[in-house]
């Protein structure tokens, strides 16, 4: 293991010792009484199996199956979800020959930051995730369930149903994905036509015509965002059956994995012999594997935010400066759209998660003594592929070197010495930038600030030919208690042309962008934010900003003096609050904690 490694992870453990140790006694304490239904109570408990067929409610009333859980983002407008359709009955049929029961718990909001990136719904995506995790909560309330299997994909929905699973974190649980869409057109195609539309250079028509060939069918979006990023950390952190994440959906391999993992589910509840609980199956070792297959990939930065979150809730307590520490001895070893060509369908060709899991291991870069779902309780499995022979499914341990060393590097020849994401300091606060995508040439940028409260300010700016210029674009009044901290990816075709174009550009913003942000150098989910006093908020047109994402500085280049004596402009602080909802999510903004304390109401820090 590499000593730097276990040094931060063991600050890590030291730092969550009281809150963890807590969490661990909770976790206890509800399984005191096995199975919960003993305690309900006659009419409780009739009112639980009433839809139940005979057979379920004499195994029931007997106690002599276990009864699993399914909570579902499913829904089919959203492509990822979708594939969701059929897995109720599936999973059902497949508990039932492995001798236990199983019911439809509840479903979960499910909504995409695709169709809602530059929209008034984009501004409650960030508090869907607490509202997910609240829904799993509520679904797995009625003391009937000895497990749980969770569906969902996206970018709220996992870590929502992982931060509400870990509050039953007594029961133990699988999350089971639903793969990606089959490839379409590539990745940089599609940003080419963004850009030749932001010129004026494509009609509406033609820009739809290329984003419908490459949202084209069922399943998750083909590039690294949020989405994909999600089911990478639920693999290394051994809550996805091995190489089960990038497995394309109405496939062959895929019906035997999801049939697998709910057979697995009954291995490990309280009544049988190997008792895995997802509270401790998620550890502190789980979590740092998170953060280092995110840095190793080069995945999305709202996982900062995430992680935290999902860690506070098992009483594990992450800071930024974590990630930060992990991203010097992490090197980059996989090149997925936005950071290469590449997408996940390509990534999984080449080797996939067992690949990169495989290298790290090897490297003593990961966590590999860590309680998984897999058949054996540590990290091994995961270095091997799931194959069908026979229609039968197989794990085979053949795949030694990367099939695609443009897609997966070794460690000892990585694409960058080290990770994708790197803590942003200076006296404009703390943020987080994505450094995987951004060219060298790119990587320190110092120009005039130009100041903006909204995405559609900057781009009419843009539009009207303002911003052909060096400039840092100073975007204000985008944090979680400002206005929920939309992303704000509908700025990137505008910002990549221009850096086309030769000029030095970047963002700072107290927002986020998307998983897919790319190229243009940013610090992003920058606090203290704007509405809470932070400096962005003193920021003026013409103010020089000094940013270097390799070296982790962002600083406004005024005199101290006169800088920390300015009055903090909040004259756009309260533009997002009413419409498409937004009334309702009052209580979200005034209670959200800090980005790098999770933006979340769900949890008190201390």
């Amino acid at each position: 293991m590499h000593p730097q490694l276990e040094k931060i992870t063991r600050e890590v453990i030291d730092r969550s010792h009281r809150t963890r140790e807590t969490y661990l006694e909770r976790i206890e304490h509800a399984r005191a009484v096995w199975p919960s239904r003993k305690v309900l109570g006659c009419g409780n408990l009739a009112h639980g199996f009433a839809a139940c067929n005979a057979a379920e409610k004499a195994d029931l009333k007997a106690d002599k199956k276990p009864n699993i859980a399914i909570v579902s983002s499913y829904n089919d407008m959203l492509s990822a979800h979708e594939p969701y359709r059929m897995a109720p009955e599936q999973i059902k049929a497949a508990i039932d020959a492995a001798g236990g029961v199983c019911q439809f718990a509840g479903g979960v909001p499910a909504m995409c930051d695709g169709i809602t990136q530059g929209f008034p719904g984009m501004e409650m995506s960030l508090f869907s995730r607490d509202v997910i995790a609240m829904a799993t909560v509520i679904s797995l309330s009625h003391n009937m369930f000895d497990g749980a299997l969770y569906l969902g994909v996206c970018d709220k929905i996992v870590p929502g149903l992982l931060m509400g699973a870990l509050s039953f974190g007594h029961l133990p649980g699988i999350f089971i994905p639903a793969g990606p869409m089959p490839s379409g057109i590539s990745n940089k195609e599609k940003a080419r036509a963004r850009q030749k539309y932001a010129e004026g250079k494509l009609t509406r028509e033609e820009l739809l015509d290329s984003e419908s060939k490459s949202y084209h069918s069922p399943g998750t979006c083909t590039f690294y965002g949020t989405a994909n990023s999600n089911q990478m950390m639920m693999e290394i952190m051994g809550l996805h059956l091995p190489g089960s994440s990038f497995v394309n959906p109405y496939t062959a391999l895929r019906d035997r994995l999801t049939e697998k993992a709910a057979a697995q589910v009954l291995r490990f509840t309280a009544t049988g012999q190997d008792y895995r609980p997802i509270g401790h199956v998620v550890d502190e070792k789980a979590i740092i594997n998170a953060i280092i297959g995110l840095l190793a990939t080069g995945g999305s930065t709202n996982h900062t935010m995430h992680l935290v979150a999902i860690a506070r809730m098992a009483g594990i307590i992450i800071n930024w400066n974590d990630f930060d520490n992990l991203s010097k001895v992490i090197p980059l070893i996989a090149r997925i759209y936005p950071n290469g060509p590449a997408d996940v369908n390509e990534f999984q060709n080449a080797g996939g998660m067992a690949m990169v899991i495989r290298e790290l291991l090897e490297n003593g870069l990961l966590h590999g003594d860590i309680l998984t779902v897999g058949d054996q309780r540590g990290m091994q499995q995961y270095v091997e592929e799931p194959t069908l022979e026979d229609g039968v499914l197989k794990y085979q341990d053949t795949l030694k070197a990367s099939r695609n060393p443009q897609v997966i590097s070794r460690v000892k020849e990585p694409f960058a010495p080290v990770g994708g994401i790197h803590l942003m300091r200076g006296n404009l606060g703390r943020g987080i930038s994505k450094v995987s995508s951004v060219s060298e040439e790119h990587q320190v940028v110092e120009a005039p600030a130009m100041v903006f409260d909204d995405q559609e300010e900057m781009l009419e700016a843009f539009r009207q030919g303002e911003l052909e210029r060096d400039f840092v674009a100073v975007l204000r009044f985008q944090g979680p208690r400002s206005n929920g901290m939309p992303e704000l990816h509908k700025l990137t075709p505008a910002l990549g042309l221009l850096q086309d174009r030769g000029f030095k550009v970047a963002l700072l913003t107290d927002g986020r962008m998307s998983g897919a942000s790319g190229k243009v150098p940013s610090a992003i989910h920058m606090y203290p934010e704007c509405i809470n006093g932070g400096p962005l908020a003193k920021v003026r047109n013409g103010d020089l900003i000094h940013l270097d994402i390799m070296a982790g500085i962002v600083n406004v280049l005024v005199d101290e003096t006169e800088f920390h004596g300015r009055i903090p402009d909040e004259s756009s602080a309260d533009n997002h609050h009413i419409g498409m909802g937004r009334e309702l999510f009052g209580g979200f903004r005034l209670g959200a904690t800090t980005a790098e304390t999770g933006a979340s109401n769900l949890f008190v820090v201390d």
